[in-house]
């Protein structure tokens, strides 16, 4: 107790039965420990506490001397010359100081008084071997915060950003607006923490759940961020990679590919063939060589075949020179494409890890708050 700045009664009321009221106001400061970890749906029991640490209540047969005081506690005194006891008793009924409590009760509006109990207890201590009994009377005032201010002003808006970063996975991974993008909600993340910080409660030797509740949204961005950078090394840079080994074939594009609704294309071949190649029959020289007639005629022919046969045989090196150029490209591009299956397959898997985390963590950090909530 402070300094007592309550005004002044200079009256007391004396009934013609010998009871004595004094009805002098007393103003007393009192402070609770806070659980903050529900915090902003958080229930506080706060105990008051009243007893004399110098009077028991001891009976005595001297004339007695009654107290109403205005704390709703009343006092029974007995005095004598030798001795000086209290006895503490409840002066009104609980329900009626509740409803009291709760038509005078000013608060900013983020409090709610919900209920009041009490408990009478009769403890004793022992002086040079003698029992003194003494009388202790505990208020259980049970108050619950309002938490639309910061349901408002912290749940939702850190809720519409975890959703846009949820929704950016729809955006091209091969693209660097991708993560750009994402980059630009981190910061924006960041100064809504720095913003907020004078709303959040002082922690103390327990971290609120509000607090676990940001640093996972924060934690989920910067997953995804690193995510979409891995990604993007992966479709941008996969014409350089080596092929894809047989584990990776096996665990990603066929086990994860059918798991996330992505199965392997199958591989065609890209080399066009000519369509009249089987049809065509190369008659040998020797064949064209008997049905010319021998002589000068039969000569040329024969220079003249000669000669063709050279430009055959050299257009056809060039053409298979050519049909290994395209097979190698072909190849390669078959290992990029591979390479980008893969990476398309880690992406709509993690993009489906990254949902089932959220919502695992939202449910269980509600599910906290309902439960503390509704006690």
């Amino acid at each position: 107790m402070d300094e007592n700045r309550s005004p002044i009664v200079p009256y007391v009321y004396i009934k013609h039965t010998g009871i004595v009221r004094d009805a002098n106001p007393v103003r007393v400061v009192s402070s609770c420990n806070l659980e903050i970890y529900a915090f902003p749906f958080d229930v506080q029991n706060c105990t008051f506490t009243f007893r004399s640490y110098i009077h028991h209540g001891k009976t005595s047969t001297q004339p007695r001397f009654r107290t109403n005081l205005t704390i709703r506690v009343r006092c029974q005194t007995h005095r004598s010359f030798s001795l000086s006891d209290i006895r503490i008793i409840l002066g009104k009924k609980v329900e009626d100081i509740l409803k009291r409590s709760i038509s005078v009760l000013s608060t900013e509006g983020e409090w709610e008084l919900m209920d009041i109990k009490y408990s009478k207890l009769k403890l004793s201590s022992f002086d040079q071997g003698e029992s003194n009994p003494y009388d202790e009377l505990c208020f259980y005032i049970v108050l619950r915060r309002r938490p639309t201010l910061y349901v408002v002003n912290l749940l939702i808006p850190s809720c519409f950003l975890i959703t846009v970063d949820l929704f950016s996975f729809l955006l091209p991974p091969q693209n660097v607006d991708r993560s750009s993008f994402k980059m630009t909600l981190i910061l924006g993340y960041s100064v809504f923490l720095l913003i907020i910080n004078n709303l959040l409660p002082v922690t103390g030797s327990t971290i609120p759940l509000i607090n676990v509740f940001f640093a996972i949204c924060l934690a989920l961005m910067v997953a995804s961020l690193l995510e979409t950078i891995l990604i993007t090394n992966l479709l941008v840079g996969s014409s350089n990679f080596h092929p894809v080994p047989g584990w990776v074939r096996v665990l990603v594009l066929h086990f994860m590919g059918t798991l996330v609704w992505l199965p392997q294309k199958s591989r065609e071949d890209k080399i066009i063939l000519n369509p009249v190649s089987g049809d065509v029959k190369v008659c040998p020289l020797v064949s064209v060589e008997r049905q010319v007639q021998t002589g000068e005629q039969g000569e040329m022919w024969a220079e003249a075949g000669n000669s063709a046969l050279a430009e055959l045989r050299k257009l056809g090196n060039e053409l298979q020179s050519i049909r290994i150029q395209v097979a190698q490209h072909v190849d390669g591009n078959q290992i990029s494409q591979d390479w980008m299956q893969v990476g398309y397959i880690l992406d709509r898997l993690l993009f489906g890890v990254y949902c089932i985390f959220i919502t695992f963590s939202f449910i269980v950090i509600l599910s906290i708050w309902s439960n503390s909530y509704n006690q």
